[in-house]
């Protein structure tokens, strides 16, 4: 397999979107679609199925992808590791992280990183809804841990690092607390906490549907500007918010609870940093990261 073909197969792989994947290789749409047909007529079979709504791995592709990722990246990285190796990691590398289970995640990473790069240290800060990506782009942090989707044209955004199933946080007292699990469609019952405009829309609506999967309406509740704001609505009964499976552990609140929602998608969250600031020490991280296995 060629090198492209390598790339298009395990972007597309990870996006299950033609237009997101082309995007994420800054070639055309056309380029990705000739290139995994190329690749499958090489091999013989089809490694995604293709309908007017959607695309997905066949069995042979998830397995494909399955033994193809783990030995690209460990190529890409033993060749990062010898640019790096020549030009030296030294400094520091600023990061930034939204909500408590990232910032754990990210120290553990950070401890690996300094003791294989003891010249280079790491500062840790954390990021609120508000910010955005502000803060990377005002020169605060040199990298942050984003979460999926992401697809800002200025920013370089990593492969998935970790993956969180959705809660809904609702109101102690309301009707669907006393539901064990809940599905989008149980939106509709329920105001939903908004977040602030600073985040792109195409990631709200992703994870803050305005409708429900028949099309009923999700009423919109008050705006919040940081995380503790939102669960401070949701316990006084403004509204509920969509959540991860991580909230109960490190924002236990008395009047909020926490339900699963079965048909939600992962919230999953990987490194990003802009076009123009990748340097020897990011890069670094990234990788170390990439070895890391979160302790969730």
């Amino acid at each position: 397999m060629e090198r492209n073909e390598i790339e298009a197969f395990l972007t597309l792989s990870e996006e299950l979107h033609f237009g997101r994947a082309a995007e994420r290789l800054r070639v055309s749409t056309a380029h990705v679609s000739k290139t995994i047909k190329g690749l499958e007529r090489r091999v013989g079979v089809a490694l995604f199925e293709r309908t007017s709504r959607k695309v997905v791995l066949t069995p042979v592709g998830r397995r494909l992808c399955a033994e193809l990722r783990p030995a690209y990246e460990q190529v890409r990285r033993s060749v990062r590791n010898a640019e790096l190796a020549g030009r030296g990691v030294q400094g520091t590398v600023r990061v930034g992280y939204f909500g408590s289970a990232g910032g754990r995640y990210l120290l553990d990473v950070a401890e690996r990183f300094e003791a294989a790069h003891p010249a280079c240290t790491v500062r840790i800060t954390e990021l609120q809804l508000s910010d955005g990506a502000g803060r990377l782009r005002g020169g605060d942090v040199d990298t942050m841990l984003c979460g999926f989707p992401m697809r800002e044209p200025d920013m370089t955004i990593g492969p998935p690092l970790i993956s969180e199933a959705k809660m809904l946080a609702v109101p102690s007292g309301h009707a669907l607390a006393a539901r064990s699990t809940l599905t989008l469609e149980d939106l509709a019952e329920v105001a939903m906490i908004q977040n602030p405009p600073q985040l792109p829309t195409y990631f709200d609506e992703y994870h803050h549907p305005r409708q429900t999967p028949s099309g009923r309406p999700v009423p919109p509740g008050p705006t919040a500007a940081t995380f503790q704001e939102i669960l401070a609505l949701v316990g006084a009964g403004k509204g509920a918010y969509l959540t991860t499976e991580q909230a109960p552990r490190f924002y236990l609140r008395s009047d909020v609870t926490f339900i699963p929602v079965t048909d939600a998608p992962p919230l999953r969250f990987g490194l990003g940093w802009l076009d123009t600031g990748l340097t020897a020490r990011v890069q670094a991280f990234a990788d170390t990261a990439a070895d890391t296995t979160p302790r969730l």
